[in-house]
């Protein structure tokens, strides 16, 4: 719930993703950074070379320094099916994850000779088209088609929780009780090393934390980072989550990125602050829009994309059975939800599904904490640029667009694959993908809608 997002200038976006035995190129095809020669140079003695799967859990093998030249020319396999939803089957060849040795990063307040490179899953010789890192790389690319350049700011928003005796989630802070704790300086304070500590690392890898807070749900945090280009923003939540949990874990808690842990407190959100560029400069901005939001037309036609596009975008940003208690909450301790129902936009307000809080850039505040960052970039990216190729229009700020959002994972599933735009973004680096996310979100809802829940004992046992 960040109120400012800074600005500064991002690296560019990687457009050639790297194969086997070949040494990757910047967009200039220039070589990148040497993986070796930094490692080697920061004294790492073990890398962590990581990739999500579609559902974002992360994977990683750890590779020591002696084999790092390995990993920089032949990459690391994987067993793609023990791997999670990679699209394989237990028969298929190996995932090979090569490195963008442009993400690496020492991470020695986690483990002293410790370091993190995001990878490319690549299946014999060819990017992966089920890799959700792959899958933004493609709709990138297409973007830079147009000259187009996307750049991305997240608010990644998490609880804090422990388990009581009886196994319920409850708050690690025990006096984290208030009715409205959003921004409360003693709470801040209370998880003040945590916070800090985390301020601390992730400003050491130079991503310009700005803000840290307690959110509107008791245990509930956010810790803003400067944006940058789109394929840096979504290594960014990634890897901040990995940090986040792992640095809780060393403290007794837990932190969750479950977008709605306690029926009764807001949930949490993964707003994606969104602009596009054009030739290093930003390309939303006009000062003489009509419309009072200081937006040029190209940016009112990516808004519109993004409302037109928002029912088929909600099962890629809002990606559980547990996403639809958050949308569907009408209320909750502190008197607010802060989750949008309708594809609306305006100005500064976050009732909003799109909030434009100047004309740098748009809010996209359907996301929550379970949204594969990649996937969510990529659907956002092909939406936007629908509307830009068919030079929409999104009406008056305020007006409403569509139906209400997907009330539940099965009907955002229908919504997704009846919207050719969002599957196509899925599929951008080979068909099938969003056919197989379809229906391993499908497959989930009825896993859950086949259990008994305490509440269906509770009205039922005796209601007959």
């Amino acid at each position: 719930m960040s109120l400012t997002a800074a600005r500064p200038d991002a690296p560019p976006v990687p457009e050639q993703v790297p194969t086997p035995g070949r040494a990757a190129l910047d967009v200039e095809g220039q070589p990148t950074p040497d993986l070796v020669t930094k490692a080697r140079a920061d004294g790492i003695e073990f890398i962590l070379a990581l990739f999500v799967d579609l559902t974002g859990k992360p994977c990683a093998k750890l590779v020591p320094i002696e084999a790092v030249e390995e990993l920089q020319t032949d990459g690391v396999g994987f067993a793609g099916y023990a791997v999670g939803a990679m699209g394989q089957e237990p028969k298929d060849p190996d995932l090979i994850a090569i490195p963008d040795p442009s993400s690496y990063m020492p991470v020695p307040f986690l483990r002293p000779g410790l370091a993190i490179v995001h990878c490319d899953p690549h299946v014999e010789g060819t990017p992966w088209p089920y890799a959700p890192r792959v899958i933004l790389r493609e709709q990138l690319a297409r973007a830079a088609e147009l000259g187009l350049e996307l750049k991305v700011g997240a608010e990644v928003e998490y609880f804090l929780v422990e388990r009581a005796p009886d196994g319920a989630l409850r708050p690690a802070d025990a006096k984290d009780t208030a009715e409205r704790p959003c921004y409360d300086a003693r709470g801040l304070t209370r998880m003040y090393e945590h916070l800090t500590a985390v301020s601390k690392a992730i400003n050491s890898l130079g991503w310009g934390n700005y803000a840290n807070d307690h959110e509107d749900g008791n245990g509930q945090f956010e810790q803003n980072f400067a944006y940058a280009d789109a394929l840096t923003t979504a290594d960014r939540v990634v890897t901040l989550r990995y940090l986040l949990s792992v640095m809780a874990e060393e403290r007794g808690m837990t932190a969750t990125f479950m977008p709605k842990p306690f029926t009764d407190r807001t949930g949490s959100g993964l707003h994606m602050h969104l602009s596009l560029w054009r030739d290093g400069a930003p390309a939303f901005p006009d000062a003489d829009d009509a419309r009072g939001l200081g937006l040029s037309p190209l940016a009112y036609s990516f808004v519109a994309g993004l409302l037109d596009h928002a029912c088929g975008m909600q099962a890629v940003l809002a990606p559980t059975v547990n996403s639809y208690k958050r949308t569907g909450a009408t209320s909750t301790r502190s008197g607010a939800t802060w989750s949008p129902r309708q594809a609306t936009y305006g100005g500064n307000d976050r009732t909003h599904l799109l909030r434009v809080p100047d004309g740098n850039r748009v809010e996209l505040r359907g996301g929550d904490g379970s949204a594969n960052p990649y996937l969510a970039a990529a659907a956002a990216l092909a939406a936007g640029l629908d509307g830009i190729r068919r030079n929409l229009d999104p009406g008056d700020p305020g007006a409403n667009r569509s139906d209400p959002l997907p009330p539940t994972l099965l009907h955002a599933v229908e919504q997704l694959e009846a919207d050719p735009v969002v599957t196509g973004a899925l599929d951008a680096a080979g068909a099938g993908v969003s056919s197989y996310f379809a229906g391993l979100k499908r497959d989930e809802f009825f896993e859950w809608h086949g259990q008994v829940s305490s509440w269906e004992v509770d009205r039922y046992v005796t209601a007959f």
